[in-house]
Formats: C-alpha cells, sequence, structure tokens
C-alpha cells in the first residue's frame, strides 16, 4: 500500500463541497489513513509551498491557502499518489477530464479544489508536515 498527502483547499471548504469531495475520494477505492481541518498561516503556507518561492505565482498561492480553512488527509491505496492525481485532474480546470474533482468543483486555475502529492519524495515531505505517526491510523 502506498500513501499519499491530499488537500481540500480553501475555495471548496467555503462552498461547502468537502463532503463531495471526501465521498469521491472513498468511492475510489481510498482509505483515508489521517485527516484535520486547519487554518494555515501564512507562514504555514510559505513553509509548505516553499518548493515554488521563486516562482510568480507563490504569495498569491500563500495567500489563496491561508485565507480559510483547509482539510488535510492522508490517504492509503495501492498506486495511491497517481491514483490521487488521476481523481484530481489537470492543474486547469479546463483541461480536467470529466468526472474528476477539478472539472467537477474547481472554479479556476488558482482555485482548483485539491492538492496532491507528485512524487513518493514529496509526499514524505507533505505528510509529516501535518501529522505526526500518531495520528494516522
Amino acid at each position: 500500500m502506498e500513501r499519499t498527502f491530499a488537500i481540500i483547499k480553501p475555495d471548496a471548504v467555503e462552498r461547502n463541497i468537502s463532503g463531495k469531495i471526501i465521498s469521491k475520494i472513498e468511492e475510489a477505492g481510498f482509505k483515508i489513513v489521517g485527516m484535520k481541518k486547519i487554518h494555515l498561516s501564512k507562514s504555514q503556507a510559505e513553509g509548505f509551498y516553499y518548493v515554488h518561492k521563486e516562482r510568480p505565482f507563490f504569495n498569491d498561492l500563500c495567500t489563496f491557502m491561508s485565507r480559510s480553512p483547509v482539510i488535510v488527509m492522508v490517504l492509503e491505496k495501492e498506486n495511491a499518489i497517481a491514483a490521487w492525481r488521476t481523481l484530481m485532474g489537470a492543474t486547469n480546470p479546463a483541461n480536467a477530464e470529466p468526472g474528476t474533482i477539478r472539472k467537477e468543483f474547481a472554479k479556476n486555475i488558482e482555485e482548483n479544489s485539491s492538492h496532491g502529492s507528485d512524487a513518493p519524495e514529496t509526499a514524505a515531505f507533505e505528510i509529516p508536515y501535518f501529522f505526526s505517526a500518531l495520528e494516522l491510523v
């Protein structure tokens, strides 16, 4: 079994569609082994997205991710990283496949409702950024 990290972003939480996204996750066969609702500070968002610090969208991304609560999760399944990225769909919802989270729920490329680890190394950083081992069941 593989684990990946996922976030239901502020735009989705604000619109009260978190439950719909969680239902899609469970229907796709993922086991949610950790989940909590948090409100990131700007500093916490900057630490999480540090790999993008030189990109022009960094400040806007961190401001967006800290504007209201998010739901962070650890998902488990065979090939979880690839499966979660497929379920999320393309970053730009206009390019996302029908039935994906971003196609169904994203407002635009910036407010695209979900985040997911893109590699095992990324998941290895992202999961412990938000969860201790004792929180994963």
